[in-house]
């Protein structure tokens, strides 16, 4: 396979080929595997969404015993939270990224700008049909799912393990919420490109080719009820809430950056990773990249694609053999 990356929706492109993570690789490599675990996998916005979990539920969320009933008043506030929170983290990308335009489009993927006057985005505009879809159905859903799990432990069906008292296991379910939520998205996401599922409710999130931080969560509200259902487990695995809220806000803040479309964002002479090419390739071309590196399975299931172009061909030839098979 040709170790040359290739990106045809812009002049940018990464100087690496997608690899599959040191966690996986065959002689094992125990000191690159827990850099990756770490640093690679976490830094900076997995550390982000866990700081933010912490803050969110020992500020910003009702105490536990007040939501032993099911009342509006508490289950707004926590609507509230994560409409702002998404807001803060999809918006703030959105303003430097593209009204700012802060780093004009270095390190972006794809050459061209959001929509408008497309009639296939509500109003004519990608960025305000995105954000409506992400705030008015997905904060909306994720929020429902949410607010079930916690009452589930305010009205004691589940005991609360503390922190203190459990502290390796909570250090588990931290790295557990981020593998958990790769493979379930994996699972859903490969569901949604059934053909008929795709037609009805996925297309709505692949109108977007050229994606942008308001894109992640912008989908079907059928596609959000399958997508939130990632907090189903811990119905009856016992977690601290801070995991449940860690796992609220990395399913619903976590896709704008990897959507952000920019490979990397650039303030003050500070880089980080932003976006995703691993996902941007399957907004692209559709029909391989279905999961995330960190959870490959598409490396298990052959639909990997390293966005070198002898792999995009090797993908293709792979699709028309299937259509062959299926004739």
């Amino acid at each position: 396979m040709s170790s040359i990356p290739c990106n045809p929706t812009g002049k940018y492109q990464p100087e690496k080929t997608i690899g599959v993570p040191a966690l996986y690789v065959w002689p094992p490599r125990p000191l690159a595997a827990l850099k990756y675990l770490v640093f690679d996998m976490l830094f900076p916005w997995g550390y982000l969404y866990i700081g933010l979990a912490f803050v969110s539920w020992y500020y910003l969320t009702p105490p536990l015993a007040a939501m032993a009933e099911v009342h509006p008043g508490w289950i707004a506030q926590i609507w509230l939270r994560n409409a702002a929170l998404l807001t803060l983290v999809a918006g703030g990308l959105y303003w430097w990224l593209y009204l700012r335009r802060g780093q004009g489009r270095k390190h972006k993927y794809h050459d061209k700008w959001p929509a408008t006057g497309n009639k296939m985005f509500l109003w004519g505009n990608q960025v305000w049909d995105n954000v409506f879809w992400s705030i008015v159905s997905g904060v909306t859903i994720c929020t429902a799912y949410e607010a079930f799990t916690i009452w589930i432990y305010a009205n004691d069906f589940l005991i609360l393990p503390t922190i203190a008292e459990h502290p390796v296991y909570f250090l588990v379910c931290v790295w557990g919420v981020f593998f958990w939520g790769f493979f379930h998205f994996y699972c859903v996401h490969r569901f949604m490109h059934w053909q008929p599922v795709y037609e009805i409710v996925h297309e709505r999130h692949h109108r977007n080719v050229n994606t942008g931080p308001w894109t992640g969560i912008s989908m079907h509200p059928f596609e959000h009820v399958l997508y939130f259902s990632v907090f189903i487990p811990f119905w009856f695995l016992p977690v601290h809430p801070v995991i449940i809220v860690l796992l609220s806000l990395f399913m619903s803040i976590g896709p704008a950056p990897s959507h952000s479309g920019f490979n990397f964002v650039e303030i003050k002479g500070m880089r980080f990773f932003a976006g995703d090419w691993f996902h941007q390739l399957h907004h692209q071309y559709f029909n391989f990249n279905y999961g995330n590196t960190p959870a490959p399975m598409d490396k298990l299931f052959g639909s990997w694609h390293d966005g070198s172009r002898d792999s995009l061909l090797a993908q293709k030839q792979r699709k028309r053999d299937r259509r062959r098979q299926a004739a």
